[in-house]
């Protein structure tokens, strides 16, 4: 066991994100009328509990292997994922406001603090890493800097408006800078490796979450919103074009990169109903509710099944 821990990816807190963004998504979903928000507050519990738990066993890590830590929030492609400790701690808080506001305030605060410590280090570490080349950059780098884009849809409600603005400016910034480079590097270079294909799903991410985060924002919908919105929706569909391709990959613990981007443009969509009173977006909320919540079930299924299997947690994964 204490060799495996060694091998622990950080990238295992994106289960984390996954199932706080399903948990936010049934508690959006309320504007159906579904009467989901108290399974998506029971969900929000467990996506804490799951939080806690891999906390413990990468703080053992960090005690008993800090070198195996180091290499792996140093390297290229690793790096990024470290982001998705501190991104889990932002949507934990967006899960508990209504439950607990006062917990979600904290987990807001620290949350936002480290992410943007975390943001400053990468991106340091970017500028001045001459080891780095093009065929290391994957949508995975979109976390710990386009990230940020995440703060405000909790801050608004916790009245630090101008603080969200900050972070919604530093994540829409480096969005187009960063989308610039990797749809470069997927047109001209050669293609992803197998287990980072699933982090395309990412790409739909930095449009579907800037959505949600401008509405709290500006507290509408007006033209740029829209931009945002049905870029989000066409990424959707881009990608889901290439669903055989997904459907013939091995399992990876990338694959979890499929859920969070997927619960995003779920609650972009619930808020386009609200907003519009469109059938359309509400069938179509519907449609990626009950799609997000298969794929996140056969995603714990499937990694429950590589945990068992030894498959996680070695040498070279």
């Amino acid at each position: 066991m204490t060799d495996r821990l060694q091998f622990l990816p950080v990238s295992f807190f994106s289960m984390a994100m996954g199932l706080s963004g399903l948990s936010i998504a049934l508690q959006q979903a309320d504007a159906l009328r579904s009467g989901l928000g108290g399974a998506g507050t029971a969900l929000g519990l467990l996506s804490a509990v799951l939080f806690l738990l891999l906390c413990g066993l990468y703080a053992a890590k960090l005690a008993r292997h800090p070198a195996a830590v180091r290499e792996e929030l140093s390297h290229p492609v690793k790096m990024s994922f470290g982001a998705s400790f501190t991104v889990s701690l932002v949507l934990l808080s967006i899960a508990f406001h209504e439950a607990a506001p006062s917990l979600s305030w904290w987990l807001w605060v620290v949350g936002s603090v480290l992410h943007l410590a975390f943001t400053l280090y990468v991106l340091n570490t970017w500028i001045y890493q001459p080891g780095f080349e093009i065929h290391h950059i994957s949508p995975a780098w979109f976390i710990p800097v386009v990230g940020n884009i995440l703060v405000p849809v909790a801050g608004v409600a916790h009245g630090a408006l101008e603080i969200s603005w900050f972070y919604f400016s530093i994540g829409l910034l480096f969005w187009i800078v960063l989308f610039t480079i990797i749809v470069y590097r997927m047109i001209f270079h050669n293609p992803l490796p197998e287990k980072l294909l699933p982090t395309l799903f990412i790409l739909i991410a930095p449009p579907a979450v800037g959505f949600i985060a401008y509405v709290r924002l500006t507290d509408g919908i007006d033209a740029f919103a829209h931009v945002l919105y049905y870029g989000a929706l066409f990424l959707t569909l881009l990608l889901f074009m290439q669903l055989p391709r997904f459907l013939r990959l091995p399992f990876f613990l990338s694959w979890w990169a499929y859920s969070f981007p997927l619960a995003a443009m779920t609650i972009a969509t619930l808020i386009m109903h609200r907003h519009t009173g469109l059938a359309f977006f509400a069938g179509l909320a519907g449609l990626l509710l009950v799609l997000l919540g298969l794929i996140i079930l056969g995603l714990v299924v499937r990694t429950a099944v590589a945990v068992k299997r030894n498959e996680i947690c070695i040498e070279g994964h």
